[in-house]
Order: structure tokens, then C-alpha cells, then sequence
């Protein structure tokens, strides 16, 4: 990739610690943190041991870090092209690309390494799988198809997992519950997103809307169906018997008002009705996940 010039700015440069937060987007890392948690105390048996649940979200934080930088690295050119990310430390010219690299390396090999000797190879092993959807699938896919999200969510879907397989090695029904639901989850949750900016997207090269979807249509169709799909997965442990009515009663509270935000949007695809739609995705998954620890037998 070539260097591309530094944007000057006016205003004091954030600094190295800002710039590392940024470089591996540190607030997208704590719902990654959220979620490996919620994946080893739904997977554990038995007491939780609290060491091994740290050593799990660390590793797992440290390779979804990994992910990110190597995004960044990859996207400067596109990243230059958008208001909203054109201040990231590389693109601004105070990160070298070389010290990108090496540090999103850095970062990679030891989240893998800390999660094989520390945790299991399994949990190892899925977030890997993490970096290597992220970067080299999704991140590509980007400029060629709208399929790109879908891509995206299975990435996004898989700490729950690893932090299942850090508790427990075999994958039950309850590990995949949990892919599900934050694979579904994350398709409103972005489409909402991918809306509201789709002129920055559009204008940088991205399509991540289909082309052909000028009304928005499509993507408010899509944002609803995965709502109903999403819905159908925070019912499975109810109908399997490993929740009870307590668990089903809140579930369908919450999903109901997930429900309407996504209906709404579906009837009206105005930028504050997405904005709607968005911060109810940022409700509803601490509320839907904490309910399912709450509940837990």
C-alpha cells in the first residue's frame, strides 16, 4: 500500500495513547470484552475461575485489537476519504505504517499465543479465525459486494464462542445460541449505520448497500427480517428447556421493543429513525445478554 500525505490539523495531535486506542478501536474491544465474558459464564458448569475467564478476555481483546489495526492499515486510502475517519492516527500522518503493522502483529501473535498456553487451543484457535475473517474476507469485501456485512457478523459473532470454549471445550447448543444471536444481532445494528453514513461509504468506494437501493428499501427490509431472526435465536434456550419462564418473559419485552425500532424503520428510512434504530441495537444486547446471565440455572 502507498503512504498517503498527512491531513494537518490545527488542534493538538490526541497523543500515543489515544492514537493506540484509536489505531485498535478500543470502545468496538470492550463489547468484544462484554461478550467473551457473557460466552464463559454461560459455558461454565461450575464455579466460574475468575483467572481463567481474565486470561480468556484478554487474549481475545488482544486479537480483536490485532484485527483492528490491520483494518486500519489496509483501509488508510479509504479512511482518508471520510469525514468520520479521517483523523485515525495513521491516515493523519502521526502513526508510520510500518509501526502499524508491527504493532497490529505484536498484538495478534500474543493474544494467540497468551489464549493456547493460558486458556486452550480451541478458544486459540477461534480467535484467529477472528483476525483472519476480519481482515482478509471482510475487510476486501468492503469495495466489491453489500454481501460484505454478513462477512462481517460472523467475525463479530465469534468471541461469545471463544469465551464458551475458554470454559468449556464442547460447543453445545448454547455456544451457538449465542453465535446467533450476535451474528443477527450486528446485521440492524450496522445496516443502521451503513444508512445514516451511506454518502461517506458511497463517496470512499465502500458498498456496503446494495447499489441498486436508492430508497433504502432493501436495507430496512433486511434490518427487519434479522430482527425477527434474532428474536427466533433469544427463544431457542426457552424452547430447548435450559431457561425458564422468567428468562421467556423478558426476552420477548425486550425483543418487542427491538421489534418496533426495526419496524419503524422499515416505514420510515429517515437518518433520525436509523439513529433510532441504532441506539436501540446498543440497548438491546446488554439487555438481552444480561438477562440470559441472570437467568442462568
Amino acid at each position: 500500500m502507498s503512504e498517503v500525505a498527512a491531513i494537518p490539523h490545527a488542534n493538538a495531535e490526541p497523543g500515543i495513547l489515544a492514537d493506540l486506542l484509536d489505531l485498535t478501536k478500543a470502545r468496538l474491544n470492550l463489547l468484544v470484552l462484554i461478550t467473551t465474558f457473557v460466552g464463559y459464564w454461560m459455558g461454565t458448569d461450575g464455579p466460574v475461575q475468575w483467572l481463567r475467564l481474565i486470561q480468556a478476555m484478554l487474549g481475545t481483546a488482544l486479537c480483536a485489537a490485532s484485527a483492528a489495526a490491520f483494518n486500519q492499515l489496509w483501509e488508510v486510502k479509504v479512511d482518508a476519504l471520510m469525514a468520520r475517519t479521517s483523523d485515525r492516527p495513521i491516515v493523519a500522518g502521526r502513526m508510520k505504517k510500518s509501526a502499524a503493522f508491527w504493532i497490529a502483529v505484536a498484538l495478534g501473535t500474543a493474544g494467540t499465543a497468551w489464549l493456547a498456553l493460558a486458556v486452550n487451543f480451541l478458544s486459540a484457535a477461534l480467535a484467529a479465525s477472528t483476525i483472519v475473517i476480519y481482515v482478509l474476507l471482510y475487510t476486501p469485501l468492503k469495495r466489491r459486494t453489500a454481501w460484505c456485512t454478513l462477512v462481517g457478523a460472523v467475525s463479530g459473532a465469534i468471541p461469545p464462542v471463544v469465551g464458551w470454549a475458554a470454559a468449556n471445550p464442547h460447543l453445545t447448543l448454547g455456544a451457538w445460541v449465542l453465535f446467533a444471536i450476535l451474528f443477527t444481532w450486528q446485521m440492524p445494528h450496522f445496516l443502521a449505520i451503513a444508512w445514516m453514513h451511506r454518502d461517506q461509504y458511497r463517496g470512499a468506494g465502500l458498498v456496503m448497500l446494495k447499489s441498486d437501493d436508492q430508497t433504502g428499501f432493501a436495507t430496512a427490509l433486511t434490518s427487519f427480517i434479522f430482527t425477527l431472526l434474532l428474536t427466533a435465536a433469544t427463544l431457542v434456550p426457552f424452547n430447548s428447556g435450559e431457561a425458564d419462564g422468567t428468562y421467556l418473559g423478558g426476552a420477548l419485552l425486550i425483543n418487542s421493543v427491538f421489534f418496533l425500532a426495526a419496524l419503524n424503520f422499515f416505514a420510515d428510512r429517515s437518518r433520525p429513525v436509523a439513529r433510532r434504530l441504532f441506539f436501540a441495537s446498543i440497548i438491546y444486547l446488554p439487555l438481552i445478554l444480561g438477562l440470559m446471565i441472570l437467568t442462568k440455572a
